[in-house]
């Protein structure tokens, strides 16, 4: 991988598909079924283990750091319940390894030569001695890496004594078969990983193996299918829970859905039978309007016939009016006559 990819890796990390205004190069959203939810848990096996002796190649499911950041932030706003997915792939996972592990055992049973019972607890006891010194030297050199120099020197101490125990109990071991079979090596498979170790293996070999990225990756992948296991019977209540709540959520939603289409339904009909009774109201209504135009009218006509004659009425007081004063003034002008001639 380049510079400009790990830096890529890290923004995608860090900031999701939405950087830049970017889509994903897959195409997806986190909660699509091909993305791999033991990988948006840092705990898939195929990038666990992957460049070592059991690489298991690249996993069918979709790995992608931005879609572990979506998934990451989503996360804090609802519960998707995914760690119930991962502890389901890492059990199914570890179950298998743990048939390898005793396919293994069954192996080295039928072709190493069969111990007694003594000789094999003393055997056993090498086993276990030579183990521990692998894994505290293994965590002594890890804790000097870190800077922790009088931690690391305190199990350095507590390794000599280890050591002391085991060349007592090889001698013990020795003491205890004849030498030509002291000298075949003895192999037992590591609990933990599957891998052979043998019974000659020295110290820095067993803080190889301890150390190694394989033994590592086994341990994180126990250690997280154990914790995810303390609480799945919980989750999965809780998930079920969460699911027959959005069922009923569902369900009264699809309910008012359906009771409104009634309601429709319903209205549809009504309005269908009543649609000869609206139109006999809306003649009903119509005849009465035209009945309240024609009393208006004759309204009007009376009104209008009325002031028209109450307009002749005043005529004719007005002409009878100019008339008298004719006859007045007349009958005043023929009176002075008269008076002249006298």
């Amino acid at each position: 991988m380049t510079a400009h990819d790990q830096m890529r890796a890290m923004l995608d990390q860090l900031m999701g598909t939405g950087r830049n205004g970017e889509n994903n190069k897959f195409q997806v959203k986190y909660s699509d079924p091909k993305v791999c939810k033991s990988f948006l848990l840092a705990c898939c096996p195929h990038e666990i283990l992957s460049s070592t002796r059991m690489d298991l190649g690249e996993c069918p499911q979709i790995h992608d750091l931005a879609l572990r950041a979506d998934f990451e932030a989503a996360q804090k706003k609802k519960d998707h319940f995914y760690d119930i997915d991962a502890m389901e792939h890492l059990q199914s996972f570890i179950a298998d390894c743990d048939r390898r592990t005793e396919q293994a055992k069954q192996r080295l049973a039928e072709t190493q030569e069969e111990l007694s019972a003594e000789v094999a607890a003393k055997a056993n006891n090498v086993h276990v001695l030579a183990e521990e010194i692998g894994k505290k030297l293994a965590k002594a050199e890890q804790l000097g890496e870190e800077g922790f120099v009088e931690e690391s020197m305190k199990l350095m101490g507590e390794i000599d004594e280890l050591r002391k125990k085991k060349n007592e109990a090889e001698q013990e071991y020795r003491n205890s078969m004849p030498a030509s079979s002291y000298q075949q090596q003895k192999l037992r498979v590591c609990e933990v990983c599957s891998a052979y170790l043998g019974i000659h293996d020295n110290d820095r070999r067993l803080a190889d193996h301890f150390g190694g990225k394989l033994h590592l990756g086994f341990i994180k992948i126990r250690e997280k299918l154990a914790d995810l296991a303390k609480t799945v019977e919980d989750r999965r209540k809780e998930r079920r829970d969460v699911m027959m709540e959005r069922d009923r959520g569902g369900s009264r939603q699809r309910s008012r859905s359906r009771e409104r289409e009634r309601s429709r339904s319903r209205d549809r009909a009504r309005g269908y039978r009543d649609r000869p009774r609206d139109r006999e109201r809306e003649r009903d209504r119509d005849r009465e309007r035209e009945r309240d135009r024609d009393r208006e009218r004759e309204r009007r006509d009376r009104d209008r016939r009325r002031s028209r004659s109450r307009s002749r009425s005043r005529g004719k007081r007005s002409r009878r009016s100019r008339s008298g004063s004719r006859g007045r003034r007349s009958r005043s002008r023929r009176s002075g006559s008269t008076d002249r001639k006298r």
